[in-house]
């Protein structure tokens, strides 16, 4: 999603808690990674790797000038011949201490091996945050959660990613728009993201 998209989606979305959501969640990772000079540790559940997350960080950490951004994924498989930045198993969770951040998406359940190794981390001095499901077990271990219930919110996990993403990077404040309908403001962010473009003649 590009920066016209996510600008578009705030606009869809002012009004609602999920900007502002999004802007404190960012900003706890912000100050968790950027004085410490990065040590981010991005990882997901057995089924779901935020792949896209983790792009989205490398590039708002090269946009902002914050390498501090740049996460390391995680991984629960690693598959022989990988690239080494797709070769880090989850032993890397447990040399996580003081000056690390771990960073965990998990739309579902997250496991106990899982929450185990981040449990661990943490009581090595780690920083721990959580873009989740929901999930009460991993929202006790982090020091910073934003969830998004499967199925009760206007958003889901993804988008959700996209907004912390972006706002991760961000330098000023937002402008403050007013409300209507969330409705019809995905109605019309809809219709502009599917319209031809203008013509020039």
């Amino acid at each position: 999603m590009d920066a016209v998209r996510v600008a578009l989606l705030r606009e869809v979305l002012a009004g609602t808690q999920w900007p502002g959501d999004a802007r404190r969640f960012a900003g706890s990772l912000r100050r968790a990674v950027v004085p410490a000079g990065g040590k981010l540790l991005l990882v997901g559940t057995e089924g779901y790797e935020p792949w896209h997350l983790a792009a989205h960080l490398v590039d708002e950490a090269a946009w902002s000038g914050l390498p501090e951004l740049a996460p390391t994924l995680v991984r629960h498989r690693v598959r022989p011949g990988e690239p080494p930045h797709l070769s880090v198993g989850l032993g890397r969770l447990a040399a996580a201490g003081r000056g690390h951040t771990v960073l965990v998406v998990a739309p579902r359940e997250p496991g106990a091996g899982l929450l185990e190794r981040v449990h661990d981390a943490r009581r090595a001095g780690a920083t721990v945050l959580s873009l989740d499901g929901g999930d009460r077990d991993l929202g006790a271990l982090a020091h910073e959660a934003l969830s998004v219930p499967d199925g009760g919110a206007e958003l889901d996990l993804d988008t959700v990613q996209h907004l912390v993403s972006a706002a991760a990077g961000e330098n000023g404040p937002p402008a403050q728009r007013g409300s209507r309908r969330l409705r019809d403001r995905l109605a019309g962010l809809a219709d502009r993201l599917t319209a031809p473009p203008p013509s020039r003649w």
